[in-house]
């Protein structure tokens, strides 16, 4: 009987279950980038002056967002989760598969917990383009907002 058991779990325990297991899965492959090295694929991927923000701000972003930590996982009090290096939540953007989401990045949050930083970069863009722009992140508007962020990029293009 025992052997079984698991069997038996709520479908929300099994679920949490597998979010865990691929969340160690995940963080197998994850990198906490240096300051210069997220300031270059930022650059890459055409984050600088998109929407009217400079690199700056994005690395400041990323920085007090993860500490950038790709694989940088919270679990919210409301059940969902902010995933990867600019922490994307559950609740709009991506599918954890246990917060009742909307999922408008069209994304597994499991796969903003990776090294590939493609798909997070286009999520933060899609979430960058709301009337809020970046200060749809807290953590960005309480540290980055109205500073003067060139120590973010300083050194990093010579």
């Amino acid at each position: 009987m025992e052997t079984r058991a698991w069997l038996y779990l709520p479908r929300n325990s099994v679920l949490a279950i597998l979010s865990l297991i691929s969340s160690f899965l995940a963080s197998s492959e994850a990198e906490i980038y240096s300051r210069c090295e997220i300031a270059h694929l930022f650059q890459q991927n055409g984050l600088d002056g998109y929407r009217g923000y400079n690199l700056a701000d994005w690395v400041c972003l990323a920085y007090y967002a993860s500490g950038f930590n790709t694989a940088s996982l919270v679990y919210e009090a409301d059940r969902s989760t902010d995933s990867g290096i600019f922490q994307i939540n559950s609740r709009l953007w991506c599918n954890d598969y246990h917060t009742p989401m909307v999922n408008k990045c069209k994304i597994q949050c499991n796969d903003l917990l990776n090294t590939d930083l493609k798909d997070d970069i286009a999520c933060a863009m899609r979430i960058a383009r709301q009337p809020q722009g970046l200060a749809s992140w807290e953590t960005w508007k309480n540290n980055c907002q109205g500073k003067d962020l060139g120590i973010w990029i300083d050194g990093c293009f010579s």
